[in-house]
C-alpha cells in the first residue's frame, strides 16, 4: 500500500475537492430540477464557510456544530430572500441571485473586524477528513434520490415543465420553489464549511462570479437528467485543471475548448440517461 500512501499525500486535496465540488453541483442541480436558474450557490457556499469557520476559530465549538451552522446560515438567508426573489424566473432570477452574491461579497469585505475583510480569514483548523466529505456526499445523494422519487420530486418536475399547469393541478408552486432554494443553499453551505476546514484560509474572492459560473458549469457539463451527471461534471472540472497543469498558459484554453465541444455535441451533458438507454437498446437489437 505504499503507492496509495504516496498518491494520497500528493493528491488528497484534489480528491477531497472533488467531493466538495460534487456537493456544490448537486446543490444547483436541486434548483435546476425545479426550473430555477439561480446563481446564488457560490454566495451560499461563502456564507456557510464563514459561519462554520468563525464558530471554530472564535469559539472552538465542535466540528459537527460548525457544520450544522454552516448549513443553517445559508438556508435561513435563502428563506429570507426567497419570497421576493423567486417571483422572478429565467434570466431575471439569475441576475437577481447574481446581485445577491455580489452583496454578500461586499458585506464580507466591509466587515473586516469579523471576517478579515479583503485579507480573508486565516488559521482555520484543518478538521475536514476524507470520511467527512464522503459521508456528506453519500447522505446528500441518498436524500436527493429519495426526494426525486417522492411526491415533492414529482412536483419539482411538473413545475419545471410547466409552472402554470402545476398550479392548476393544485401544486403550491411558491412553496416548492422555496423548498428547493433552501435545500440547495443548505447543501452549498455544507460544501463551504467542509472546504473551509480543509484549506486553512478563506477569502471573499473565492465566492464570487467565477465560482458561481463554475458550479453551474459542473451541473450542465455532467447533465441534469440524473444525480450522476453533476458528480461526473464536478469530477471532470476538478481533475482537468490538474491534468493540464503541465501546459501552463495553454491549460485554460484547452479547458475551455473541451467544454465548448461538449456543449456543442452533448447538449444534455455527458451523462444523459435517455441517450444511454437508446444506445443500449440499439446495441441489443444489433446483437
Amino acid at each position: 500500500m505504499a503507492w496509495f500512501s504516496t498518491f494520497w499525500d500528493v493528491y488528497s486535496n484534489v480528491v477531497l475537492s472533488i467531493g466538495t465540488n460534487a456537493l456544490l453541483a448537486l446543490s444547483i442541480w436541486l434548483t435546476l430540477a425545479c426550473g430555477l436558474l439561480s446563481i446564488a450557490n457560490a454566495a451560499f457556499m461563502g456564507i456557510g464557510a464563514y459561519a462554520a469557520a468563525l464558530i471554530t476559530v472564535n469559539f472552538g465549538w465542535p466540528f459537527p456544530v460548525a457544520l450544522a451552522a454552516g448549513m443553517a446560515a445559508p438556508a435561513l438567508m435563502a428563506f429570507i430572500i426567497g419570497k421576493p426573489t423567486l417571483r422572478l424566473s429565467g434570466v431575471y432570477l439569475a441576475m437577481a441571485t447574481l446581485a445577491f452574491g455580489e452583496v454578500v461579497r461586499i458585506i464580507i469585505l466591509n466587515t473586516g473586524s469579523i471576517t478579515g475583510g479583503a485579507l480573508g480569514l486565516n488559521g482555520i483548523p484543518q478538521l475536514t477528513h476524507w470520511w467527512h466529505v464522503g459521508l456528506a456526499l453519500v447522505i446528500t445523494l441518498l436524500v436527493l434520490w429519495r426526494l426525486r422519487r417522492s411526491r415533492v420530486g414529482r412536483a419539482f418536475e411538473t413545475i419545471k415543465e410547466d409552472e402554470t399547469a402545476a398550479g392548476l393541478m393544485g401544486i403550491d408552486v411558491n412553496a416548492h420553489k422555496t423548498l428547493a432554494f433552501v435545500l440547495g443553499a443548505a447543501i452549498a453551505g455544507l460544501a463551504g464549511a467542509l472546504n473551509a476546514h480543509l484549506t486553512f484560509f478563506i477569502g471573499p474572492d473565492e465566492y464570487g462570479f467565477s465560482r458561481a459560473v463554475d458550479i453551474l458549469t459542473m451541473a450542465i457539463l455532467g447533465g441534469i437528467g440524473s444525480l450522476t451527471g453533476p458528480v461526473i461534471g464536478a469530477t471532470i472540472l476538478t481533475v482537468l485543471p490538474e491534468a493540464l497543469r503541465g501546459l501552463q498558459h495553454f491549460r485554460l484554453v484547452i479547458n475551455g475548448l473541451i467544454l465548448v465541444l461538449i456543449v456543442l455535441f452533448l447538449p444534455r451533458g455527458i451523462w444523459d440517461p435517455t441517450r444511454l438507454r437508446e444506445w443500449l437498446g440499439s446495441f441489443r437489437r444489433r446483437a
